[in-house]
């Protein structure tokens, strides 16, 4: 039988996804690799499945049925479910502005992209091109933070290191706005948006303000080598035309949001 919402990758995102279709009261399965992830969302009443992709895809897609990928689906063999969902009636895809590389600045739906990826992206962008092949919306995203995720908690486990000075740019956002704005996306088929909330910043302003705010003190720096890849990058991203598009305000506007009265 097939299902309203079928998000292949249930966890982090996939599990906010299932949440916000759940309150439009449309119907939702989770798909999973544990059996412990399948029962994590089954605590939230939320369906969960640890069968594969293809067999998933092959059982429980119809006409109905809007189908998002939140996991890469970029390993080898991972894409084999995709031509699967050519029947549904809409598929959204979960991508990363990871694919600009080292770009800096301002990125929008109009940046170019490297014309030399890494093997990484290069997969990234292998997996986009597979789902936008049967009709699919992608959607890059910058860091996804949530009340249980974020630099927020990292700095509330003592574990977070600044990013060299802090002076470099980035975009986040929120696990509920990024819910939202996938399940919009199935109002465009085949188009691709660059999305993320409204405040771009350096990281030690907001660092700053998280400190001050959670009464946390100033974290020590760690050499820009020695970080994540993805708090090395200085960029900005302009989800203007995503927002627009896909009709959606956001709730988490900034990363101030969260901690508003």
């Amino acid at each position: 039988m097939s299902v309203d919402v079928l998000v292949f990758g249930a966890g982090f995102t996939g599990t906010a996804v299932c949440e916000a279709a759940r309150r439009l009261g449309r119907s939702t399965l989770g798909v999973v690799r544990s059996e412990e992830s399948a029962e994590a969302l089954r605590s939230k009443g939320l369906p969960a499945t640890t069968e594969s992709c293809e067999q998933v895809a092959r059982e429980r897609v119809g006409p109905e049925t809007h189908a998002v990928v939140t996991f890469p689906a970029s390993a080898s063999g991972e894409l084999a479910f995709a031509p699967l969902l050519g029947k549904a009636r809409a598929v959204s895809y979960l991508s990363t502005t990871g694919v600009y590389g080292d770009l800096e600045g301002v990125i929008d739906d109009d940046t170019p992209l490297p014309e030399a990826p890494s093997p990484k992206y290069a997969a990234v962008l292998a997996a986009e091109a597979a789902f936008r092949g049967v009709g699919g919306a992608v959607l890059r995203s910058p860091g996804i933070y949530g009340p249980e995720r974020g630099i927020h908690v990292r700095l509330a486990r003592g574990d977070f290191r600044l990013s060299g000075d802090g002076s470099r740019f980035g975009s986040r956002i929120h696990v509920e706005d990024l819910a939202e704005l996938l399940l919009a996306s199935a109002r465009t088929p085949g188009q691709t948006f660059v999305v993320g909330d409204l405040e771009p910043c350096r990281q030690a302003d907001m660092v700053r303000w998280l400190c001050e705010h959670l009464k946390l003190p100033f974290p020590a720096s760690a050499p820009l080598e020695s970080v994540h890849e993805t708090l090395r990058r200085n960029r900005r991203v302009d989800a203007s035309h995503a927002l627009a598009r896909l009709g959606v305000t956001l709730r988490y506007p900034s990363y101030r949001s969260m901690f508003s009265p």
